[in-house]
């Protein structure tokens, strides 16, 4: 069964906080102002922290569940 997940390259993030203002559900955070973590329980999968990140740290993929650790 395939799931979606978003995937965030953290070489590429120059956190910024974008992604985390403007997600609903509210499934991202910046954490000590350096590291955005992800809450796939309350993500939604709606793309928008996708379209949001300048730098375009963030993907939405998807994968096998039992690909998923």
């Amino acid at each position: 069964m395939k799931k979606k997940m978003i995937v965030i390259d953290h070489e590429k993030c120059i956190q910024c906080g974008g992604c985390a203002a403007v997600c609903p559900a509210r499934a991202l955070k910046l954490v000590s102002g350096s590291i955005i973590k992800w809450d796939p329980k309350k993500c939604t999968f709606c793309g928008l922290c996708v379209k949001a990140c300048p730098a375009n740290a963030i993907t939405m993929v998807e994968v096998e569940e039992d690909e998923i650790q």
